[in-house]
């Protein structure tokens, strides 16, 4: 079972169209000033063809995004390095048809793009000159493998990505040289993930903190895969999270090794928060957390607090957290896909129609 193909990137995908052609409110929802409550989003249009999905924000001053077309042209990266003012279309040639759910940049000059898909759809490209120039890194060629999401170790030279379960077992890829070349880690350390599957909602299904990497799964089980030694082996935890043919984990945060924030819910039943978060305290074992009115699609951290932000479905939504993901509170009914905070403060989150929002 192929959640990132076929019960997201194909039904669901059509269905988040739907949910998109709604309006949305542009302004955070009508609650008195002071907390999460004080919070309210600036939208932007970049490029109207696009549906963002991977994001990273380097500083205040600069971001990536990256997307697909939804009318069959070409994906895209874009990347502003005046807060938001202007964004550059910094796109990788020949990218027709390609699906970029994943970006991670290390500076305003490098950044490492991942196209998902089945087969050869999975690519990743790395440009090192603010992507006036790309290189083509790595082209899947496992059929039945469909890689999802990626994350770089502290310092940029170690990174992982992740595909579904290829013969029973999810298929780690693994990078020493800043993601110049990747290789096919061995399974041997992977628990029997048979009937799971990542969710390419966000760019954030896996994410690393210090030594340490974590990614979610769905489907017959919702779990976290832990690993401590670069990807060579991983103890699966139960999430808390509810599992099904669309449901899991989304998005995976993590303010230090110890303390993380796990996020998701049902595609199939988009309304229903309850059971959408989960927390630890430790990096290993986790709690239910509060429930959302919403998908949690992506978190981050925001110095004390945790913003959470979801879009497909009928009910999109931003809602915020001072308690460490015990309970949430709405701000916005405004909604994304993916989201960025950054050590000076800055919160950028991107979505449907090309949107993305400063906080």
């Amino acid at each position: 079972m192929r959640l990132s193909r076929k019960t997201f990137t194909a039904p669901l995908y059509a269905v988040a169209l739907v949910a998109l052609s709604a309006p949305l409110a542009m302004s955070a929802s009508a609650a008195p000033p002071g907390g999460p409550a004080s919070l309210s989003w600036d939208v932007t249009t970049v490029d109207a063809d696009q549906s963002f999905r991977g994001l990273d924000a380097v500083d205040r001053d600069t971001a990536w995004v990256s997307g697909a077309s939804v009318s069959g042209g070409d994906a895209k990266v874009y990347r502003t390095s005046n807060g938001g003012e202007s964004w550059q279309d910094v796109s990788p040639a020949g990218s027709a048809g390609l699906n970029f759910r994943d970006v991670e940049a290390e500076d305003a000059l490098t950044a490492t793009v991942l196209a998902i898909g089945e087969g050869e759809a999975s690519r990743i490209y790395r440009t090192t000159d603010g992507g006036a120039n790309w290189t083509e890194t790595f082209r899947n060629t496992e059929p039945t493998a469909f890689f999802n999401c990626m994350d770089f170790y502290p310092g940029g030279k170690r990174g992982l990505a992740v595909s579904d379960p290829v013969a029973g077992k999810f298929r780690i890829i693994s990078t020493q040289d800043g993601g110049k070349s990747w290789s096919v880690l061995p399974t041997a350390g992977m628990p029997d993930s048979t009937g799971e599957a990542n969710f390419s909602a966000s760019g954030d299904c896996l994410t690393i903190s210090g030594r340490d990497a974590w990614f979610g799964s769905g489907g017959a089980k919702a779990r976290i895969f832990h690993s401590t030694d670069q990807g060579l082996t991983w103890t699966a935890t139960d999430s808390t999270l509810p599992a099904g043919e669309a449901a899991g984990v989304f998005g995976l945060v993590f303010k230090n090794p110890r303390q993380g924030i796990a996020v998701g819910g049902d595609f199939a039943a988009a309304a229903n928060g309850v059971d959408a978060s989960a927390t630890t305290r430790d990096g290993k074992s986790w709690t239910n957390g509060g429930d959302l009115a919403h998908l949690g699609e992506d978190a981050a951290y925001l110095r004390r607090a945790v913003v959470v932000v979801g879009e497909s479905g009928p009910i999109a939504g931003s809602s915020a957290s001072t308690d460490g993901g015990q309970t949430w509170t709405q701000f916005s009914e405004v909604g994304f896909h993916t989201l960025d905070c950054t050590d000076d403060g800055a919160c950028w989150a991107a979505g449907g129609k090309g949107r993305v929002g400063t906080l």
